[in-house]
């Protein structure tokens, strides 16, 4: 999947809970069922960066289940 096909709904970023990295990151690693190295790629940023990110994001969404 290159950069320039790829297509993000912009209703993602909706949720003030998330940033825009983690909303990103948590989309395109569910929905669009990429790797963490594919996802670092296409973003510009470092594998471990994506994954703590994505691990953030999903932290929060599971608090957020839990309320």
């Amino acid at each position: 999947m290159e950069k320039r096909n790829l297509k993000i709904p912009i209703d993602i970023l909706g949720d003030r809970t998330f940033s825009i990295l983690e909303a990103t990151v948590y989309y395109l690693k569910n929905n669009k069922k990429l790797s963490y190295r594919k996802i670092a790629k296409i973003l510009n940023r470092d594998d471990r960066t994506i994954f703590t990110v994505y691990k953030r994001a999903k932290k929060k969404l599971l608090k957020k289940r839990d309320k």
